[in-house]
């Protein structure tokens, strides 16, 4: 186990290393230079302001200059200046990266929790699978903006019991995360229930199952004890995509319900020509995907002997 963490870190660094050169790379390539946004926004400037911008934020050397200069400050934990928001770009990443995890995971909990458990109700019980394909159907075609324009004029605006978004108030941090929350939850509790429903009808079928019954287990203890582990690899699997994708920030439930995030912070970073801050939250949410499915990977091990034996 402790080779192949190691193995797997590697090549974690070096897929950074490979993604931090391609997305430098790229964003360089975009239209639109960032000292001549500014001159734009200050008639007052002269080309001679322009030329010490350009001096100090290096932008008058070459690209792999630039690019290995940047790329030493980050591994020494020095990620810049964020031109937009004229602060320190560890300062903005943090409040957005705690903003995004609270959202995004506690969406995945809920989303996971009862959509295996709907998914075990149709596979332990046949009839009720058309039901739980048609909860699964619906959740997969609402548009997520939908749903949360849907909820926010139910409960915020016609019962007046939540707020319909925005940044938390002090001491009401948790009413303000109950329908992007829902919202989430509810697109993706879909995929879970009927890949769950899926994994184990097969899985029950399996003959070490039926010897499980021939030997009095109940019901309960077949599907929890027996079938579940080995049905539980391809779901974990998907909730470390998503783990990963949520991380990076649920961008239309963020606008819908105008919440900070890792999603909102990246586009404003993208569309504002942010170098330092939307490589650095790029970077930071490839990172958590690549984290999430190594997490997800160990896991699967840890279950099936048959991978820690591989």
């Amino acid at each position: 186990m402790t080779r192949i963490l190691a193995t797997r870190l590697a090549q974690i660094a070096l897929t950074l290393a490979i993604l931090s050169f391609c997305a430098f790379a790229l964003i360089a390539l975009m239209p639109g230079d960032p000292i001549e946004v500014a001159i734009a926004g200050d008639p007052r400037l002269t080309s001679e302001d322009a030329a010490r911008m350009r001096a100090l934020h290096g932008l008058d050397r070459p690209f792999v200059e630039r690019y290995l200069a940047w790329a030493s400050g980050l591994v020494q934990g020095e990620f810049g200046y964020s031109r937009l928001f004229a602060q320190p770009v560890a300062s903005l990443l943090g409040p957005a990266l705690l903003s995004t995890l609270a959202l995004a995971g506690s969406a995945l909990l809920i989303a996971l929790t009862l959509g295996v458990a709907l998914g075990a109700l149709a596979a332990s019980r046949p009839r009720t699978a058309p039901g739980v394909d048609a909860i699964a159907v619906m959740g997969q075609a609402m548009p997520t903006f939908w749903l949360g324009i849907l909820l926010i004029i139910l409960f915020a605006v016609t019962l007046g019991w939540l707020p319909a978004g925005g940044a938390p108030e002090a001491g009401a941090g948790l009413t303000y995360l109950v329908l992007p929350v829902a919202t989430l939850a509810i697109a993706h509790l879909a995929a879970y229930a009927r890949h769950s429903a899926a994994s184990l009808e097969a899985t029950l079928t399996e003959p070490w199952i039926r010897t499980a019954r021939a030997r009095g287990a109940s019901e309960a203890r077949v599907l929890v004890r027996h079938a579940f582990p080995n049905a539980a690899l391809p779901v974990l699997q998907i909730a470390a995509l998503d783990a990963g994708a949520l991380a990076g920030g649920a961008l239309v439930t963020e606008t819908v319900f105008a919440r900070p995030g890792m999603g909102k912070l990246l586009y404003d970073a993208v569309m504002g020509n942010d170098t330092n801050l939307a490589l650095v939250a790029l970077l930071l949410v490839a990172l958590t995907t690549m984290l999430a499915t190594l997490g997800a990977d160990l896991a699967q091990r840890a279950l099936d002997p048959r991978l820690r034996e591989g």
